[in-house]
Order: structure tokens, then C-alpha cells, then sequence
């Protein structure tokens, strides 16, 4: 059990995978932080999100807009605070959830992939974290943000387990989900995504560049 003064932040940025944080995703996040005794605080940007969809089939709604901060405070009961507001001396360790919202809401890799940016505040925050070598996790498409805002450093990204020895490279889409297994740099990568499949690609692209790597397959 982790120690009950140890303090996670949880960067959230709206409610559903299509416009803001995937919601699956965050509630376990949180629900396993309070069953391993950690202490959580949910963080938002105070600022519209990106867009707002339906999410039977991902359609943006045109017209709509909310707020990212209060979106998140549905998944968090409330307990959220502006991203601005924290500094990394006042968190343990930073947890970033998935969904397509954080490719677009909190970082431009959507868009623009591997020449995207991070939100200022999210990407000091995460430099500041890297600096005082405290634990950054980052679930579903979320270690993309981790690679743009830390790409300097080469940070070593986890994504899934790996095998014993090399494996075949493997893609799939099943259930609105994308997977991808692949090998570089010594490692076998897994990567899981609801996000397109385009998106997932993207980020296998924006990630290879960054290890300085070339795919063979």
C-alpha cells in the first residue's frame, strides 16, 4: 500500500473520450490511487475544450462549447483544480489518462503529430516533474503529450508490456479501440488507443522519430 501522504495529481481535460479525458480510464485511474492509499487531486485547464461531440459515433455538435475544468469536475465529485494552479514541489507523482480529447485539448498532436505543442502550463508541469524525478504515468494516447513536452530529454515511454525476445509487428482495430506492437530500440512497444487509427500511427511516427529510429516493416 502506498504511503497515505503520498500526493497524485491527475490531469483531466473534460468528460468523454471524443471532446475531453476518457472516462473508463480516469475513474480506474482514480479508483486504484484510493485503493493503494494515495492521496489524488484532479487537474483541468480552466478553458474551453476543443469541441463538444456526441458520443455514440464521435460527432462534433456544432455551436456547443464547455468548459474543460468544469467538465472533468463531473469524473472528480468535484475535487479539481485549474492545472495553473499546482506546481510539481506540491505533487508525489502526475497520472495523465487517455482519450482524443487530450491529443487535442491539452496538446496540439492531433493536429500537427510529432511538431505539436503542450499547453504551457501542462508542459511546465511536466518538465518540473521530470526535473525533480518524480513519477509521470500516461495512459492510452497520453504518453504523446509526455514525448512533446519531454522529447528533449529522450524519456524511455512504457507502453504496454513486452514479450520474451522480438516479435511480430501487429496491428488491429476491435471495438473501437487501435492496437500496435512493434520493436525499437531494443524494446518491444505496445500501444492501445480509442482514439483513429490514424492518430495511433501518428504517434508511432512522432515516437520512432524521437528514438531515432527506422521501421523496417
Amino acid at each position: 500500500m502506498m504511503n497515505p501522504m503520498v500526493k497524485v495529481g491527475v490531469v483531466l481535460c473534460g468528460c468523454g473520450r471524443f471532446d475531453g479525458s476518457e472516462v473508463q480510464e480516469a475513474v480506474l485511474t482514480l479508483l486504484h490511487l484510493e485503493r493503494g492509499g494515495a492521496d489524488w487531486i484532479g487537474l483541468a485547464p480552466d478553458a474551453p475544450q476543443w469541441a463538444v461531440c456526441e458520443h455514440f459515433e464521435g460527432v462534433v455538435v456544432p455551436g456547443e462549447s464547455r468548459n474543460q475544468l468544469r467538465e472533468a469536475a463531473r469524473i472528480a465529485r468535484g475535487q479539481v483544480i485549474p492545472l495553473e494552479q499546482v506546481e510539481a514541489s506540491e505533487l508525489d507523482a502526475l497520472v495523465l489518462p487517455g482519450g482524443s480529447g487530450a491529443a487535442r485539448n491539452l496538446c496540439g498532436f492531433a493536429e500537427d503529430g510529432a511538431a505539436g505543442q503542450v499547453r504551457d502550463d501542462l508542459a511546465a508541469l511536466l518538465r518540473s516533474m521530470h526535473a525533480a524525478r518524480r513519477p509521470i504515468g500516461a495512459i492510452c494516447i497520453a504518453p504523446a503529450i509526455v514525448a512533446l513536452a519531454l522529447g528533449q530529454h529522450r524519456p524511455r515511454l512504457t507502453l504496454g508490456p513486452a514479450g520474451e525476445g522480438p516479435g511480430a509487428p501487429y496491428s488491429t482495430v476491435s471495438q473501437g479501440y487501435a492496437l500496435d506492437r512493434w520493436d525499437a530500440a531494443g524494446m518491444t512497444w505496445w500501444a492501445v488507443t480509442d482514439a483513429e487509427p490514424s492518430a495511433l500511427a501518428a504517434f508511432r511516427t512522432a515516437l520512432d522519430a524521437r528514438l531515432g529510429v527506422t521501421r523496417t516493416e
